[in-house]
């Protein structure tokens, strides 16, 4: 069992939940920045192709593989310190993280070959990614554990934290398209590569800040302690714990699915509203109107999900999604506006999932200390962002290597077969990707409302009784 015990600290509350979402906001200043113009600052400022793109993030993923890992075990065998045990590394790399998404964007070597201008692409990415985001966001994220024990405050974490997101998201997506496109005299929007650098070093500044209002304003309650020499659970036997943890390898592949669709419809945006519609404010507008929306829902999701359950509340959220796309492919709206209607209904389905997921990860650590007397957060949760890696690029390398394959170039991104094959990319994608989270929670998942509610009762007579 894990040896974890509340201390006599500052009470849980709204202090601990606020600072909290301002992590996963510093997060998102680089994350959803990279996810959602990464591809399109290639293509069309660098000149990159956008398979090559899709290549480098397949690649970055395999590196993740070895770097998510090891910065889980790191975390899970350290011991912990005044600070805590995840808190420091906050601290640590939140500086590292933020220089490195700016000098992703070297708008600067725009002219230098472009052997040069992928070589740097790729370590650029290599570096932020893989290693300096990788050394923050599994502290992060494993942190939740141990700022309460309890199951209802955790979901509250959940909910504030995606709420963090949302506001990143909204910044990002909404704000950013206004600012870094420009209409030439032909009336095409067109991407402006020097703007967009300017307003990477602004939100790396960002991010910096608030993982300093994340850092200062939570408190470690759970002093997690690593394995001990004889327990019952050795630490030899991590690799076997993970691969037949049903609710694990469950959460993972719903994760990767639920990405693929999240960071198509974010990513291909770039592509269909300046190119097929040819209108970035409706492209504004819809990230504004899905933001606000999953601001709205956050409040009722906590009670929602300890009356029906998490598990039962992502599927409904999956399916809500996948309908409203597909309606939308076989609608084919040409009124802008309509597609935003569909894109926006997608979006809080995809939302509901978005604002649980967090809480879930923490029912699968639960479950796995249940099933193996040892608590590893660092090591399960470093699994789960390893499998949104894996989700991010399956959707990038797939919305690159389709791009490409309907003939996508910068002479090519108004014609109109080009525009049309990015219409179906843009509604097909999500749609196949929410009926496969759907599927995965409902055949695979074990973790219903009941099963949680019991393993947490569980857990709470075994430390009672330690």
């Amino acid at each position: 069992m894990a040896n974890a015990t509340a201390t006599s600290l500052r009470p849980f509350g709204m202090r601990d939940k606020v600072s909290y979402a301002f992590g996963d906001i510093a997060n998102d200043c680089t994350f959803i920045l990279s996810s959602t113009f990464l591809l399109k600052f290639y293509t069309d400022v660098m000149g990159v192709d956008a398979y090559v793109v899709g290549i480098m993030m397949m690649v970055a993923r395999c590196v993740d593989a070895v770097t998510d890992m090891t910065m889980g075990r790191i975390v899970d065998l350290s011991k912990p310190s005044k600070a805590g045990k995840f808190r420091p590394w906050i601290l640590r790399g939140s500086g590292l993280v933020a220089v490195m998404s700016f000098l992703m964007y070297p708008v600067w070597f725009q002219d230098m070959s472009l052997a040069f201008k992928i070589v740097w692409m790729f370590a650029t990415y290599l570096l932020w990614g893989s290693v300096f985001y990788t050394m923050v966001n599994i502290p992060y994220g494993s942190m939740a554990s141990a700022i309460t024990p309890e199951p209802t405050q955790r979901t509250q974490l959940s909910v504030y934290r995606n709420a963090g997101a949302t506001i990143a998201s909204l910044a990002i997506s909404a704000g950013v398209p206004l600012i870094v496109y420009y209409q030439d005299e032909a009336g095409n929007q067109i991407f402006n590569g020097s703007t967009f650098s300017v307003v990477a070093l602004i939100f790396s500044i960002a991010a910096i800040l608030c993982y300093f209002v994340c850092y200062f304003g939570t408190t470690e309650r759970v002093k997690i302690a690593p394995p001990a020499k004889d327990s019952k659970a050795p630490k030899t036997n991590f690799l076997k714990n993970l691969v037949t943890n049903r609710a694990l390898l469950a959460i993972i592949l719903a994760a990767i699915f639920l990405l693929l669709s999240q960071l198509t419809i974010t990513s291909m945006a770039q592509y269909v509203f300046p190119n097929f519609y040819r209108n970035v404010p409706a492209q504004s507008t819809s990230a504004t109107i899905g933001s606000l929306g999953i601001l709205a829902l956050s409040p009722a999701a906590t009670p929602l999900a300890k009356r029906f359950g998490k598990k039962e509340l992502s599927i409904v959220g999956a399916l809500i999604g996948a309908a409203s796309y597909l309606i939308c492919f076989l609608v084919r709206p040409e009124n802008v506006w309509v597609f935003v209607a569909f894109y926006v209904v997608a979006y809080l389905g995809m939302g509901v999932f978005n604002i649980l997921i967090w809480a879930c990860i923490i029912d699968v650590i639960d479950y796995s200390e249940i099933k193996n007397n040892v608590r590893e957060d660092g090591t399960i949760y470093s699994c789960y962002s390893f499998a949104r890696k894996l989700g991010q690029a399956a959707s990038s390398g797939l919305s690159g290597a389709l791009i490409s394959l309907v003939g996508y170039t910068d002479a090519t991104k108004f014609d109109p077969q080009v525009t049309n094959g990015i219409f179906n990319i843009a509604c097909l994608v999500p749609t196949i990707g929410f009926i496969l989270v759907a599927l995965t929670l409902i055949f695979l998942y074990p973790l219903s409302r009941k099963i949680v509610e019991s393993n947490s009762a569980e857990l709470e007579r075994r430390r009672n009784a330690g």
